[in-house]
């Protein structure tokens, strides 16, 4: 087995175009919360959503201007991490390079783009069978992973995994397993999410989860944590990482920007939409197990903290559980307060916020944590962002519908 390094990162976020806007912003407690577009308000005049903060095909070259949103979403943040890794395309050890995915609903607005058009279709009375000849390449949850891999001609597996708000943190943990265990050298891991559309918006809306509007500041509706909180927003966007062997990573000179070390993983079996805290706390001391960590080792945590009622009342007490007396001493924040949910993308992009928060000795704010709920009594770093602290390793936590836990640990690599 090897350690496995993180020598690379990327994201297009709410919060910024890439990765280091992402986290300014983050650490200045900026929400990117807002009003949805026309499409959207005019069917749910209410609900809020979280653009990204950049264009993706603005930010790539015109020929990917034929793909999902959410394709070109998780090229943008391919790029940018594989630039910063110093990867360039068609690298000598193609075969020995995987392709990592974690996608909610790929191909949203492909989806939405081919109702509408049957419904022009046939008002018009034309024919509903001449659609686009690529609209199931376009639509196919594995349409990032094919684009990534073709881009940069990577001959490793690529793998597409789709388990709700868990897909990306599955991605990662599934990349480091296979670097540790030898069956790879190195992986382009990709969370990428792009559902505001209204179809997409209309089936959350029917599930009771969606915030309601702040009545003095729509941007600050998402509350984790918080009393009163009434539940979270959905945004869009990517993050990606580069993983590789230590061995890889030192014999082309490439710095680390951290060490993945554990993983963590369980289901509930129980309730499609439910929390369970025993199989949460499984996932977390799975993780720390695997790091050869023990809880007061963690610094901070990044949580799932979706500010749903059950979700942050069952996590704060699964937090409790799996670090016992560290806890007290355990920053918790949930970042989701500025950027939304990501659904997808979000393990990722909340992992590397959290990675350039134990690089920087600086951690994020829960934005919106002006009281807190009684129930949930961890130190949730209310409000404003915390400088000068020493991180020397961080979890992050993703839990998703269908009862599926994740519990990702990361650590400094000198």
């Amino acid at each position: 087995m090897t350690n496995v390094l993180i020598t690379g990162m990327g994201a297009i976020s709410p919060l910024g175009a890439d990765r280091r806007q992402s986290f300014a912003a983050a650490l200045a407690g900026r929400c990117a919360i807002g009003r949805a577009a026309p499409d959207i308000a005019q069917w749910l005049p209410q609900v809020l959503t979280a653009p990204a903060a950049a264009e993706p095909s603005s930010l790539l070259d015109p020929r990917c201007a034929g793909l999902d949103r959410a394709t070109q979403f998780a090229l943008v943040a391919a790029n940018e991490a594989l630039c910063d890794a110093g990867i360039a395309a068609h690298p000598d050890d193609a075969r020995r390079i995987g392709v990592y995915v974690g996608i909610g609903f790929g191909g949203a607005q492909t989806v939405d783009a081919l109702y509408a058009r049957l419904q022009q279709t046939l008002r018009d009375n034309g024919n509903p069978a001449v659609m686009h000849p690529l609209s199931v390449p376009r639509m196919m949850a594995n349409a990032a992973a094919a684009a990534v891999s073709m881009q940069y001609g990577l001959h490793g597996p690529s793998y597409t995994y789709s388990v709700a708000c868990a897909s990306s943190a599955v991605a990662i943990g599934e990349a480091f397993r296979a670097i540790r265990d030898g069956y790879l050298d190195a992986a382009v891991v990709i969370g990428a999410e792009a559902m505001l559309t209204p179809g997409a918006m209309l089936a959350w809306n029917a599930l009771r989860v969606m915030a309601k509007p702040d009545a003095d500041d729509v941007s600050r509706s998402c509350r984790p944590f918080a009393k009163g909180r009434s539940g979270f927003v959905l945004g869009e966007g990517a993050a990606a990482i580069v993983l590789e062997s230590e061995t890889r990573a030192r014999s082309r000179a490439q710095a680390a920007l951290g060490e993945v070390c554990g993983y963590g993983c369980s289901s509930d079996a129980s309730h499609l939409t439910a929390p369970s805290s025993e199989e949460q706390v499984t996932a977390m001391r799975q993780a720390l197990a695997q790091a050869g960590l023990e809880p007061g080792d963690i610094q901070y945590l990044n949580a799932h903290g979706t500010a749903t009622e059950a979700g942050d009342v069952v996590e704060t007490a699964s937090i409790r559980a799996a670090f016992g007396a560290a806890a007290e001493r355990l920053a918790v924040s949930s970042t989701k307060s500025m950027h939304g949910h990501l659904i997808g993308a979000s393990g990722i992009l909340e992992f590397v916020l959290s990675v350039m928060a134990m690089n920087a000795g600086a951690l994020p704010p829960t934005a919106t944590l002006d009281e807190p709920d009684p129930r949930c009594d961890l130190d949730f770093v209310p409000r404003t962002a915390r400088h000068d602290c020493e991180v020397s390793a961080i979890m992050s936590n993703s839990f998703a519908f269908g009862g599926s836990n994740v519990s990702l640990v990361a650590r400094r690599h000198d």
